[in-house]
């Protein structure tokens, strides 16, 4: 009987495994699809405010503000904000001033909340700040092209749309670990996202970009209601679509900089990420398991129940990944992956996703927090992370 149950256990991996690779496949053509679109463009470009939440001196974060500094559109505002007045962003702010003289830049520094989410203190300390009625925030890594601001502000000409967000690449800054955190994005979190997309069960909003109204934000309660939550981006994505109006997936794609230079910290940042989906959608969390066929193939292979079928199953594992990862790759404009960085990533993101289901802490720069029963941050006492 026990002989049995491992059998039918490992004819159940295999069967994941092979949906596993449909679903590879399926990823990249949708990737491939999702990258011809045109993003719409508008003869009317309304004043805008940017909105950068800053905490500590990323890895090239002069080049990335800078590159929001050289917005082909005709009247918009940066604003950034830090918490600490020591805070090493300041100087880069400083910088960009003296060398972007012609643009309308605003620094705000005010202390905010221990606790709670502190990007989102940071946006609420940050909004009397902008001027402009049309509000687009993006995370401090993000690198974008002169013509971002056009493509991502054009949907909300729209009276129906409540908010535009977009996806992201990642681009390694330097080292193997930032390159493994690349290939995360590019060829995990990306794919499903857009399925997700596809298959109407998304409900995605980005940190990379969020662009709405300023009467929007504050039908939803504005900032404040999301101060405690750890997706900060899928609660305000959730609010307006309460509201009846439609949150836009634009086709733009901005590049995010990676720069996780050891194990443990790519490893911590992405727990957070694991542990963030599983608090919004956990149904969907547990099933993504199936986007692991190798994994599943590997496992089906150990149990030595099926010595023809396993080892069959995980080359085809191995050649559907490979497949999807180089339509990606064409359709994003990335350098060719080297392949044998493959399995290695999907042991990575399989350790990830089981740990996920062990701890309800997570680190967020330089604090842990506990993520309580509905996703809200809460401080674990003053511990470092």
């Amino acid at each position: 009987m026990h002989v049995e149950s491992l059998k039918l256990f490992g004819w159940l991996l295999l069967a994941g495994s092979a949906a596993g690779c449909l679903y590879l496949l399926y990823a990249g053509w949708v990737t491939r699809r999702f990258a011809a679109r045109a993003p719409r463009r508008m003869d009317q470009l309304p004043p805008a405010s940017i909105l950068k939440p800053l905490c500590g001196e990323d890895s090239d974060l002069y080049e990335n503000l800078a590159s929001f500094c050289r917005q082909d559109y005709p009247a918009f505002q940066i604003v950034f904000g830090v918490q600490d007045p020591a805070d090493p962003a300041i100087a880069v702010v400083r910088r960009l001033m003296a060398e972007f003289p012609g643009r309308d830049l605003t620094l705000v520094v005010e202390g905010g909340q221990d606790s709670g989410n502190l990007k989102v203190a940071n946006l609420q300390n940050m909004l009397p700040a902008a001027r402009h009625e049309l509000i687009v925030i993006a995370d401090s890594d993000m690198r974008v092209s002169p013509g971002y601001l056009a493509a991502i502000t054009a949907p909300l000409l729209d009276p129906a749309t409540g908010l535009v967000t977009c996806l992201y690449r990642g681009v390694p800054d330097a080292g193997g670990w930032s390159r493994l955190g690349a290939l995360h994005i590019n060829h995990g979190f990306l794919p499903q996202a857009l399925v997700a997309e596809t298959l109407g069960a998304s409900g995605g909003c980005f940190g990379a970009t969020i662009a709405l109204h300023r009467d929007t934000l504050a039908a939803i309660g504005g900032f404040a209601a999301i101060a405690d939550r750890l997706a900060d981006d899928h609660a305000l994505g959730a609010g307006v679509r309460r509201l009846g109006r439609a949150v836009v997936l634009s086709p733009h794609i901005v590049d995010n900089i990676i720069a996780e230079h050891s194990l443990v910290a790519l490893f911590r940042h992405e727990l957070r990420w694991a542990r963030t989906i599983r608090a919004i959608a956990p149904a969907g969390f547990l099933g993504s398991v199936v986007t692991q066929p190798m994994v599943l193939a590997l496992a089906a292979l150990a149990l030595g129940m099926q010595p023809l079928a396993a080892p069959a199953m995980l080359l085809a594992s191995l050649l559907c990944r490979g497949i999807m990862v180089r339509m990606v790759d064409h359709a994003l404009g990335l350098p060719r992956t080297p392949l044998w960085l493959l399995p290695g990533r999907d042991l990575l993101s399989f350790a990830v996703f089981v740990a996920s289901f062990f701890t309800r802490k997570v680190a967020w720069r330089d604090r842990i927090f506990r993520i309580g029963r509905n996703g809200q941050l809460i401080l674990d006492g003053d511990r470092p992370a």
